[in-house]
């Protein structure tokens, strides 16, 4: 399997957690979302601080909405005889959702004075606004715990899973941002 780093993947800026502005993690944590009307607008309001959208910007505007929520559905939420991207801690680490990186993620939080609200705790989504807070509040010992205890030992493997399943270029940038964000060690998994 491809070893996605910062210096192996072309047109993605060398990015770490520690060193990404906030604005970014919700960027990336926006487009783990179900994609709705507006969708297209949000995109293109993103685009600004996110350049690397320019060409998933191009493909969108010629398919319709529907084609883009089948294939966010089909890479995150339902897929038969198997998803290939899970955007949850549990199911790369556990095997199943809701697992005991969801308790110690809602611990996590608990300490940080947050609390998940209508989504599990170790939705992707979820921790990159975590992160996102983190940095901002200058948590950085609950940053470390997140980065080093959670995300990095499962973010690398949903990065190269979705760079390798996605039919949308979104997503496959997506992927690739992640890899740059938090890369894995040399032949990780």
């Amino acid at each position: 399997m491809r070893n996605l780093t910062p210096k192996s993947i072309a047109g993605v800026e060398s990015l770490t957690l520690p060193s990404t502005d906030p604005n970014q993690l919700r960027i990336l944590a926006a487009l783990l979302a179900m994609p709705e009307a507006d969708a297209l607008d949000a995109l293109r309001d993103m685009q600004p601080q996110a350049p690397w959208l320019e060409p998933s910007l191009s493909e969108l505007e010629r398919i319709p909405l529907e084609h883009w929520q089948a294939e966010h559905s089909r890479l995150f939420i339902s897929a038969y005889p198997k998803l290939p991207c899970p955007p949850y801690e549990s199911a790369y680490r556990q095997g199943t959702m809701v697992g005991i990186s969801a308790s110690e993620l809602a611990d996590l939080y608990r300490r940080a004075g947050l609390r998940a609200m209508d989504v599990l705790a170790d939705y992707l989504g979820t921790m990159l606004e975590c992160a996102a807070y983190l940095k901002e509040t200058g948590r950085d010992d609950l940053l470390k715990e997140l980065t080093e205890e959670h995300l990095a030992l499962w973010v690398p493997r949903f990065a190269r899973d979705l760079v390798d399943h996605a039919g949308l270029d979104l997503y496959r940038a997506l992927g690739r941002q992640l890899g740059a964000l938090i890369p894995g060690p040399p032949n990780h998994e």
